[in-house]
């Protein structure tokens, strides 16, 4: 599995933008995807997942309300749309793909994801 993150760059704060993940390459079952972001001198933090089958969605206290995951079947593909960005949204967002929920069905933590992306970077200036 191959993950291709897109879609970052600089905003002022209050302004938008969405970010995309691509899924490539063979799978037997998905579970779940993700976004997670790491600001400079922190610990990667989760941001939104959502269930691909139920499209059960999970969001961090942080960023609810102003992002909205979503997929996307037809084209295999993973969005995070982000709205009323702060500042402390900076950070370099990582797409993350869990194959299945046989140990675990949780899309919270990040240990649970088998595949990551590059990651894209958000900056928002005040």
């Amino acid at each position: 599995v191959q993950l291709q993150a897109s879609g970052g760059g600089s905003v002022q704060a209050g302004e938008s933008l969405r970010l995309s993940c691509e899924t490539s390459g063979q799978f037997s079952s998905r579970f779940a995807m993700g976004w997670f972001r790491q600001a400079p001198g922190k610990e990667r933090e989760f941001v939104a997942a959502i269930k691909w089958s139920y499209g059960t969605t999970r969001y961090a206290n942080a960023v609810k309300g102003r992002f909205e995951i979503a997929r996307h079947d037809g084209k295999d593909l993973l969005t995070l749309q982000m709205n009323s960005l702060k500042p402390e949204d900076t950070a370099i967002y990582y797409c993350a793909f869990k194959s299945n929920s046989y140990y675990s069905d949780d899309i919270v933590r990040s240990t649970e994801y088998d595949y990551w992306g590059q990651g894209t970077l958000v900056t928002v200036s005040s």
